[in-house]
C-alpha cells in the first residue's frame, strides 16, 4: 500500500473517531412529538367545506335545512383526491359536520345525516368515500366536526357532551386512520336558550385513545393552534410554543395577536395552522371564483413560508365535484411552485462556511469551509456547513453549546441571482432562533444586508429583493440555545416580484 494511500486512510478513520466524539445537541423548551413532527412535513393540505350550504348558499346553515337538499348529483371523492395530489396537497380535511348539525356520514346519535337524505337513498356515506379515496390515491384522511350543533335538541344541556362523544366515536372508530382532529370554539345557544359547556378534556381524551396519531387542531391544541386569522397570514414572528394554562377554545382562547405569534415562553409545543379558503367564502357558491396565483403563492409565503402549516380549502360543488376553474388554478399554483423550488441555487455552491460547527475544537486545524467537491479532499463532520444542503431532515448544522451568534456563508464560482431564502431548524430539538439578518457581498466586497428576521423555525422563506452574487452570508444574532439549522436554500421567484 503506498504511503500516501494509508495516510488518507488514517486521516479518514480520525474524521470518523472525531465526528462521533462530538455529542449531539440536547433538546430545548418544549419539543414536538413524532406525529407533530410528521404533520409539519406535510406543509400543505386541502379543506373541504361541503354540506347543506353547498346547495342554499349559506356560510352557516341554521340546522333546520330539510336533509333531501343535500342531493350531489356526481360525487367522486376519486376526483378531489386527484386533484389534491397534482397540486401537493399531503392530506384532506373534510367538514363531516358544521355548525348546522349535518353529518357526511350515518351517525347514529343524529337523525340529521345522509341516511335521512335522497342522496343514494339514504345509503350515501361520504366520508366511507373520501377515507377509502385518500388511502387509494396516497394521501392522509382528517376531519371537521363541529362542536356547536344547531340541530341536535340536546344541545345547551350536559346531555350533549355524551351525545358529541358518541359522534366523535362513531367517527373515529369506522374511517381511520385520521391524521387531524378539527375542532373549533364556536357556541351558540342551544333550544332551551343556554350556551354548550363544551367537555374538551373528555372530548380530546377520547380522540386520542380512539386516533392515537391524530394532531388535535383547536385555538389551544393539543396537537396544533389556530393561527388567528382567515385571511393567509401567519405572524412575521411565530414561535411553535403556545401557553394554555386556563384557556380553551371559543371565548376563552387566547388573543388572536398571541395565536397569530404564539408565546416566547410558552411551555407547550403547539405550532400554527394557517386555514383560508381558495374562494371568498367556505362553501362553494356559482357567483365566486378562486384566488389567483400571485395571491396563493403570497399566501404559501405567509404560512409555509413562516413556520406555519397551510390548509387551503377548495370546496365542491353541488355535484360533489371539485370545479374545473378551481383545479385549474391549483395546478397553476402548483407550477409556479416547482418552477419557484425545483432549483435550489445553494447546491451550486462550492463552498459552504461557518464560523463554528459542533466540536470543533476537537480537531487539529480549525476547519471553516466544507468544499462542495466531487474532488475535496474533505469528508463530511456530523455537524459541519455540508449538511445545510442535504435533503437528509435528520442530519443538521449544529454549534457548540456555548454558541449561540454564528454566520454561514456561501461562496460560488459564477455570480448567481435570487429572491427568496429558505432556512430550516431541526425542530424535533426544539425552536431556537430569534433574530438573523442575511447579507450579500457587492461588487467591491462589501457586504450588505437584504434582509432582518426573527424566527424560522420547521421553515422560514426570506423575500428579499432580486440581488446578483458570488458570496451570501447568513447570520444568527440571537438563538435561545446552541443553532441546529438542517437546510439553507437559494431560490429565484420570477412569478411574484
Amino acid at each position: 500500500m503506498k504511503k500516501t494511500t494509508l495516510l488518507l486512510i488514517l486521516c479518514l478513520l480520525d474524521v470518523t473517531l472525531l465526528a462521533q466524539m462530538a455529542n449531539p445537541p440536547a433538546p430545548y423548551g418544549p419539543v414536538p412529538t413524532p406525529a407533530q413532527v410528521e404533520w409539519q412535513k406535510m406543509e400543505m393540505n386541502m379543506f373541504c367545506h361541503f354540506g347543506p350550504n353547498t346547495f342554499t348558499g349559506l356560510e352557516w346553515g341554521e340546522g333546520t335545512e330539510p336533509e333531501d337538499i343535500f342531493n350531489p348529483t356526481a360525487l367522486d371523492c376519486n376526483q378531489w383526491v386527484a386533484v389534491a395530489k397534482k397540486a401537493g396537497f399531503q392530506g384532506i380535511i373534510l367538514t363531516a359536520e358544521n355548525h348546522d348539525g349535518f353529518c357526511l356520514w350515518p351517525n347514529p346519535m343524529s337523525t340529521h345525516t345522509v341516511r335521512a337524505s335522497a342522496w343514494r337513498k339514504g345509503k350515501g356515506d361520504v366520508l366511507k368515500e373520501l377515507s377509502k379515496a385518500c388511502k387509494k390515491g396516497g394521501l392522509k384522511f382528517g376531519i371537521y366536526i363541529s362542536p356547536w350543533d344547531r340541530n341536535a335538541p340536546t344541545y345547551g344541556t350536559p346531555e350533549y357532551n355524551k351525545v358529541f362523544l358518541g359522534t366523535l366515536r362513531s367517527a373515529h372508530k369506522h374511517y381511520g386512520p385520521i391524521f387531524e382532529q378539527w375542532f373549533d370554539g364556536a357556541n351558540g345557544e342551544g333550544p332551551n336558550g343556554k350556551r354548550q359547556v363544551y367537555d374538551w378534556e373528555k372530548y380530546n381524551a377520547q380522540t386520542l385513545k380512539l386516533q392515537p396519531n391524530a394532531v388535535i387542531f383547536s385555538d389551544v391544541g393539543p396537537g396544533c393552534r389556530w393561527v388567528g386569522n382567515e385571511e393567509g397570514t401567519c405572524g412575521r414572528t411565530c414561535w411553535s410554543r403556545l401557553d394554555v394554562e386556563g384557556r380553551e377554545p371559543g371565548n376563552n382562547a387566547p388573543s388572536q395577536d398571541t395565536l397569530n405569534a404564539g408565546n416566547y415562553n410558552g411551555v407547550c409545543w403547539i405550532p400554527a395552522e394557517t386555514d383560508v379558503s381558495i374562494r371568498p367564502g367556505w362553501f362553494w357558491r356559482d357567483s365566486e371564483h378562486p384566488k389567483s396565483v400571485q395571491e396563493l403563492l403570497k399566501i404559501y409565503y405567509n404560512s409555509v413560508g413562516r413556520n406555519s402549516l397551510l390548509l387551503l380549502n377548495v370546496p365542491p360543488d353541488t355535484r360533489g365535484l371539485i370545479p374545473a376553474e378551481d383545479s385549474l388554478r391549483l395546478m397553476e399554483f402548483r407550477a409556479a411552485l416547482d418552477s419557484i423550488f425545483e432549483h435550489d441555487l445553494a447546491k451550486k455552491a462550492i463552498k459552504l462556511c461557518v464560523s463554528n460547527f459542533r466540536g470543533i475544537g476537537l480537531y487539529k486545524s480549525y476547519r471553516e469551509c466544507y468544499n462542495n467537491s466531487a474532488l475535496s479532499s474533505f469528508s463530511p463532520i456530523k455537524y459541519d456547513a455540508s449538511w445545510l444542503i442535504e435533503n437528509d431532515y435528520n442530519t443538521y448544522w449544529a454549534t457548540d453549546d456555548t454558541v449561540t451568534t454564528a454566520w454561514v456563508r456561501l461562496e460560488f464560482k459564477k455570480p448567481q441571482t435570487f429572491n427568496r431564502v429558505m432556512l430550516q431548524e431541526y425542530i424535533p430539538l426544539g425552536q431556537r432562533v430569534e433574530k438573523f439578518h442575511i447579507e450579500v457581498e457587492d461588487e467591491n466586497g462589501n457586504w450588505r444586508t437584504i434582509a432582518s428576521e426573527t424566527t424560522i423555525g420547521y421553515k422560514r422563506i426570506v423575500l428579499t429583493e432580486t440581488v446578483t452574487t458570488k458570496k451570501v452570508r447568513i447570520v444568527i444574532d440571537q438563538s435561545r440555545a446552541c443553532i441546529v439549522l438542517n437546510r439553507v436554500g437559494l431560490f429565484m421567484d420570477t412569478i411574484m416580484n
